[in-house]
């Protein structure tokens, strides 16, 4: 099983990577196309300290700037974007910012945070943009002990953008998510290829540090076999097979951020199920959505 690094290295590889895996000058976490190994999907992790900035390229990809905790201001292109941010992942729905490739940007808080950086390699260039809370599209999926809120802040459909596919999913203590597992790897019907990270924040126990656990597997053709135990910070990356569930242990609510980028001439997000666990979404009939999901002061509810 995997904390650190990952069960596997290379090209083609599901690989996990521990908070500090990343790190580079003033990213927490930095994960290109070329690190990753894959053509498309990225991400970067930016804490800043109070009256803190960063100042960055985005060369030839596409970026978000989500605020994870904390409020700050966006410069690009002439534009400037004060995103209202949250006080945590758990605490509902953000505002962001787009900022489209081969622009300068700056990012600056006076309280601090912590700021995700989606990003996508991209064909297009397209305006910078501000995309407000208010504008989130949120959504339950699942049933009893498989529920979990999916926040849709750019997926298609939603929010536009060249290649980038984004959402939040916030999954309560015990729950399981992503589930059952699915996969998009293969131009068909049905399904897009997608190269995926999940970034993982667990809330806290009375005692420390939560837990979590993600599973990736392949296929016949395509071998890829990964358990791994998250905690704040995390990274899987997936460059194809069947992922799930993701696994909330006992007295820590889950979230993770999934980022998303392929080479489909639409942009689609359209996964299939593993058809051996497929069934498992008959038993949800007649069960609710978990009442922690929707219960407002709690953090799998939302604000508080």
């Amino acid at each position: 099983m995997s904390r650190a690094g990952g069960a596997q290295t290379g090209i083609g590889a599901a690989r996990h990577l521990g908070a500090a895996a990343t790190a580079d000058g003033p990213w927490r976490a930095l994960v290109t196309p070329e690190k990753a190994g894959w053509s498309y999907s990225g991400l970067r992790i930016l804490d800043l300290p109070p009256g803190g900035s960063a100042e960055f390229g985005t060369d030839a990809d596409e970026v978000l700037v989500l605020p994870l905790a904390g409020s700050c201001a966006v410069e690009c292109d002439g534009e400037r974007f004060g995103l209202a941010g949250r006080a945590d992942v758990f605490a509902g729905v953000t505002d962001f910012a787009y900022l489209p490739k081969d622009a300068s940007a700056r990012v600056s808080s006076e309280a601090g945070g912590q700021f995700a950086l989606p990003a996508a390699r991209a064909e297009r260039r397209l305006p910078p943009r501000y995309g407000p809370a208010s504008g989130v599209p949120v959504e339950f999926r699942g049933a009893g002990s498989c529920s979990r809120r999916v926040q849709n802040f750019c997926m298609p459909g939603v929010f536009p953008a060249d290649r980038l596919i984004a959402c939040e999913v916030i999954t309560p203590a015990g729950n399981w998510s992503s589930y059952p597992p699915h996969k998009h790897d293969e131009e068909r019907a049905g399904e897009s290829v997608l190269e995926e990270i999940y970034y993982f924040e667990i809330a806290p126990g009375p005692a420390g540090p939560g837990l979590g656990f993600q599973r990736v597997y392949g296929t016949p053709g395509r071998p890829l076999d990964l358990v791994a135990e998250v905690r704040s910070g995390d990274m899987v990356l997936i460059p194809h097979g069947w992922h799930g569930p993701s696994m909330a242990a006992p007295g820590y609510d889950m979230y993770y951020l999934n980022v998303m980028a392929g080479p489909g001439a639409e942009r689609a997000w359209l996964a299939c199920d593993d058809p051996a666990h497929a069934w498992v979404r008959d038993t949800w009939r007649g069960q609710g959505v978990d009442p922690r999901l929707t219960a407002p002061g709690t953090p799998a509810g939302g604000p508080r």
